[in-house]
């Protein structure tokens, strides 16, 4: 999720106003302050698994319509596609798919992100003080490790 949305739980939403996206980290200073550091790890974990995603839509097609299915039918849908793709992984079968991302770090495939619903934001009356008081002892975690 990024900074549109509240922090609630279940979700994690980076610092608002501070620097997030992968690219506003590139030929820049290491990440400064409990904010840019946070931001810069989240956007880093948000990066893989959006190509982790893109992957498995490319993979099996009934992931890019699943919002049309009931909740129930859409676990059983992604734990089924998670199943296989780790019976290909663990098999060493060679599969064209996972092999294009194997080479690439930064491959996403073009069609992951097609005919996929536009979300609104939830309202910010949603935000969950106790996710925040989380999200800043993690952050200070992060600052004091570094």
């Amino acid at each position: 999720m990024d900074s549109g949305y509240p922090n609630r739980p279940g979700y994690l939403a980076p610092y608002k106003g501070s620097k997030y996206h992968l690219q506003e980290f590139q030929n820049a200073n290491e990440p400064q302050g409990k904010e840019e550091i946070f931001n810069y790890a989240h956007s880093s974990l948000r990066n893989v698994i959006e190509r982790s995603f893109g992957v498995f839509k490319q993979k099996w097609r009934i992931l890019n319509k699943i919002p049309c299915y009931p909740t129930q039918s859409q676990t059983h849908i992604i734990v089924a596609c998670m199943a296989l793709h780790n019976f290909i992984r663990r098999s060493g079968l060679r599969d064209k798919d996972f092999r294009r991302c194997d080479r690439d770090e930064n491959y996403v495939p073009d069609e992951a992100y097609e005919d996929q619903p536009e979300c609104e934001p939830a309202p910010s009356y949603l935000e969950c003080p106790n996710m925040n008081a989380f999200r800043d002892s993690v952050a200070l975690d992060m600052l004091n490790r570094g």
